[in-house]
């Protein structure tokens, strides 16, 4: 193995080496300082007589008498179903202070593309135990739905909660008792030291640890590392799902903090930015990294994602929830309004959506009723939502009896069907149930979304109400 002494220059994370051979981009490389220390790097720019190396735990202490090895590889994850239960940092140590990890294999981190062909489409239902999740924006196995979120919202204790109460339920599942497993990988980047001991204390205290893979990278851990987290996370989580046949939720917590650090390796290349800063080929990496969520004809595992991201100023058109819109399937909305309310999880439905639900629920999966109950809730709730808007003008005295019925049943909807805290897990069958306990505070007439014969089974109303008269725009 060839060593060199050639660095020229270092800029930010990035250490510049003249080279006299080919070097592969993404290769590997070790750096030793002249301290003794090995730091770990990986091509970033290959020309014929010079490359780019980011470093993954920081450039200080590397100066020009370092020596570069090229190692002739590209980074590999070292997979095995023991990884269940294991802590690991950002380039995926084990930092829980178990044996080291003896792999069964190593993966490639850029993973295999899927054949488009290959896909299997996703339409089973899982569980998370969050009536906003479950009975209006549904998630179903091989979907990647994004959580919306900003600064000072808890997008972390609900992605916890999911991460401690998903499932797939049994009628749900097929009959292979094998292909209920489940299991979740949860990548955290660029978090504090103080969140970092929430999540591990909530992990360990609830048990949900033992089904986890759990990979940190800290606020203060070297940005470069950031990139490759989520790539250790998804090759983790592709190994589970389509070689040990688990159905595996991942959980990318926070993809802001992530596209921050690609922004900051941009500007030590010089590359001309593109909107806000952020490199022009954001979406294409954003893309590599949500597309490996999906399901694969003759596979019985799954790999299910869901990405969370602080949107910079609340601001939903800002690049990364704007581009990340585009490729998922759906977005979970976390809303500020909501939460200075004391409602908890704060999930504002109205804006979320889950472009897959409709596959995904029904009879067999989750209940009959289910699909007219969650459009019905939406109208009766949007209807209360515009109302509000009328009573800030006219007062509420001066609406008729029947918007006075759907302010009130937009009230009770917030406070007894979103509102369920951090520690209830409700089932599709108590989410439902809740829902008909609301929808019948409404005249029957008035669900004209639901079907007779489910009104017959489920409504419990007074059925002599008089209709409710249209309101005067």
């Amino acid at each position: 193995m060839k060593e060199y002494q050639t660095i020229t220059e270092i800029s930010g994370p990035l250490v510049f080496v003249e080279t006299d051979e080919p070097i592969g981009y993404d290769e590997m490389v070790e750096i030793e300082t002249p301290s003794g220390e090995t730091r770990r790097g990986q091509v970033l720019e290959a020309a014929s007589d010079h490359v780019a190396i980011q470093v993954f735990e920081g450039t200080d202490g590397i100066d020009r008498d370092s020596s570069v090895r090229f190692l002739g590889e590209t980074l590999k994850m070292p997979v095995t179903e023991d990884l269940l239960g294991r802590v690991l940092d950002g380039s995926g140590q084990p930092i829980d202070g178990g044996p080291d990890i003896v792999p069964d294999e190593r993966h490639d981190i850029i993973g295999a593309a899927i054949n488009p062909t290959a896909r299997e489409y996703p339409e089973e239902f899982i569980q998370t135990g969050v009536s906003a999740i479950d009975g209006m924006n549904t998630l179903v196995r091989g979907q990647k739905l994004p959580i919306f979120s900003a600064s000072g919202l808890p997008h972390n204790d609900l992605a916890l909660q999911i991460a401690r109460q998903a499932t797939v339920p049994e009628e749900a599942a097929d009959e292979d008792e094998e292909e209920s497993e489940f299991a979740v990988v949860f990548g955290a980047m660029g978090i504090t030291a103080e969140e970092a001991n929430e999540f591990m204390d909530d992990f360990e205290r609830t048990g949900a640890l033992e089904r986890s893979v759990v990979f940190m990278n800290l606020a203060d851990d070297p940005a470069v590392e950031r990139t490759i987290t989520p790539r250790l996370v998804l090759t983790t989580a592709e190994y589970l799902a389509f070689e040990k046949d688990y159905h595996v939720l991942v959980i990318l917590t926070d993809m802001t903090n992530y596209c921050e650090a690609l922004r900051e390796i941009g500007a030590a290349r010089e590359e001309v930015p593109g909107r806000r800063g952020y490199p022009g080929y954001m979406y294409t990496d954003l893309a590599e990294l949500y597309e490996r969520a999906g399901r694969i004809d003759g596979r019985d595992g799954s790999v299910t994602q869901i990405p969370i991201l602080t949107m910079p100023g609340d601001d939903e058109t800002h690049p990364i929830p704007d581009l990340t819109g585009y490729i998922t399937e759906g977005q979970i909305y976390i809303d500020r309004d909501l939460q200075s309310q004391g409602i908890s999880p704060p999930i504002n439905v109205l804006p979320s959506l889950s472009r897959l639900m409709d596959d995904g629920i029904g009879e067999g999966l989750t209940r009959a009723d289910h699909a007219d109950v969650s459009d019905q809730l939406y109208a009766a709730y949007a209807e209360g939502e515009d109302l509000r808007d009328l009573v800030n003008i006219v007062g509420r005295e001066a609406l008729s009896e029947s918007d006075n019925k759907y302010l009130d049943f937009a009230e009770r909807f917030e406070t007894e069907f979103v509102d369920q805290g951090f520690t209830t897990d409700r089932d599709i069958d108590e989410t439902l149930d809740i829902a008909w306990d609301l929808l019948s505070m409404l005249p029957r007439s008035e669900l004209n979304r639901i079907g007779e014969d489910l009104l017959d089974e489920h409504y419990t109303g007074d059925e002599e109400q008089e209709p409710v008269e249209a309101t005067a725009d």
